[in-house]
């Protein structure tokens, strides 16, 4: 028997309106699936348990659930091996144990052993893993669910494994596309420190001797270098506070919006959002489909996998407007700021065909393809625009130091 939780939630029903309320329920996603059965979309939800102390100890619980996170390849791993075995004979609780001893996260063993007792005991294994959420997602929960039920969790473990190399491919790829401009940042921005602490209190000795009046940029060097120099720890508590403060934004729901739409309608940044959204939301779609997932159920899941608020938000509505009998791909074509033409076309395709799983998954790998060409060429891109920014940080600093020697010059 699952604990259940206790969430304050918001939601929206098919024509618009907005409604809120208090529902117990064993995670967020069962939360989803009951509202939805009430013909509801959630939107948002919190957990609305008291804590009977001062202090919130799930909050220090989840803080501290960091460093027990399992890793996306290990689960890329577990999925590839478990299904390697399934198709070898073994019974699912042996593989299990044989993946307990194979595995070397010491988190993740534990999270093995316990789903190897709960399969001994006679529990489905899509509802022991339903039991660690954190870890494993609604995806792998229902298509493990799906596999057990067709009798096809062998393909439905391998397709799970394939998925999770796609987007460890993905994320990788963006990761070392953002790695140089982070470096180049960092260098500058400890570059600028050092100056700031080391040099500029030599100049203002000198100017300080000279008597010389010092314009507005250089007074407001000096007052910053002698803030870094005499309040270091007060600068440092400044950032760390906009650090969580930016964190606490993102988390919200409002801030998320904000920023999703920030970088949907920069230059640089929108396109590869498009993108990377349309190429997860098709992988995600294509191997639910071909695992025997509705399509209803698919979009809801493929909507959780998504990182954009807007992408997900769509996929949520579309869900409703398929329900009622909409094509896909005539709702899609709608939101066209999110949609590329490409996205709803072959959709359509697929509809009229019955071959939906088969060309999502084609249009996922044309996306990964034009993901990939894009970062490749992120860094030449970014490369300029970093250029202006350090040399007019440069020139702001070069000018303010020696506008007022020249001062002193035409003075003498």
């Amino acid at each position: 028997m699952q604990n259940l939780s206790s969430f304050t939630y918001t939601a929206i029903s098919p024509k618009g309106e907005k409604s809120s309320g208090t529902k117990e329920a064993v995670s967020v996603s069962e939360l989803a699936k009951s509202l939805r059965e009430e013909g509801l979309i959630l939107t948002s939800s919190q957990s609305s348990q008291k804590e009977k102390s001062g202090l919130n100890f799930k909050k220090i619980l989840d803080a501290l659930q960091f460093f027990n996170r399992v890793p996306l390849v290990e689960k890329m791993l577990f999925a590839r091996h478990l299904a390697v075995m399934v198709k070898a004979g073994f019974s699912l609780n042996k593989a299990l144990q044989v993946l307990v001893m194979q595995t070397k996260n010491r988190h993740f063993q534990k999270i093995i052993s316990s789903l190897e007792q709960d399969v001994r005991r006679g529990t489905s294994f899509g509802d022991a893993l339903a039991k660690f959420p954190e870890v494993f997602s609604d995806l792998f929960i229902n298509m493990v669910r799906v596999g057990e039920t067709a009798g096809n969790l062998e393909e439905n473990l391998k397709l799970l494994a394939v998925q999770m190399q796609k987007d460890h491919d993905l994320r990788s790829k963006i990761k070392s596309a953002m790695m140089y401009p982070a470096v180049i940042f960092v260098a500058m921005l400890g570059i600028g420190i050092s100056m700031m602490i080391f040099v500029v209190p030599k100049l203002v000795s000198v100017f300080e001797e000279l008597k010389v009046d010092l314009p507005p940029t250089t007074r407001l060097i000096i007052a910053l270098s002698q803030f870094l120099t005499n309040y270091w720890f007060v600068a440092i508590f400044i950032l760390l506070v906009l650090f969580f403060l930016a964190r606490i934004a993102l988390r919200s729901k409002r801030g998320k919006e904000i920023f999703d739409r920030a970088i949907l309608s920069s230059p640089i940044f929108g396109n590869i959002s498009k993108k990377i959204n349309s190429a997860r939301m098709a992988r995600t779609l294509s191997s639910l489909i071909e695992s025997g997932v509705p399509i209803i159920r698919a979009l809801e899941i493929s909507s959780g996998t998504l990182s954009n608020n807007l992408f997900r938000s769509s996929l949520l509505a579309a869900s409703y407007e398929v329900q009622k009998g909409k094509p896909l791909s005539e709702i899609l074509a709608s939101s066209k700021s999110l949609y590329p033409p490409l996205v709803t076309q072959m959709i359509q395709v697929g509809e009229e065909t019955g071959t939906l799983a088969e060309i999502t998954g084609r249009l996922a790998e044309f996306y990964e393809e034009e993901v990939t060409n894009i970062t490749k060429s992120l860094s030449t891109i970014i490369e300029p625009i970093l250029m202006v920014i350090i040399g007019a940080a440069v020139g702001l600093f070069a000018i303010s130091m020696i506008q007022p020697m020249y001062s002193v010059m035409n003075n003498v």
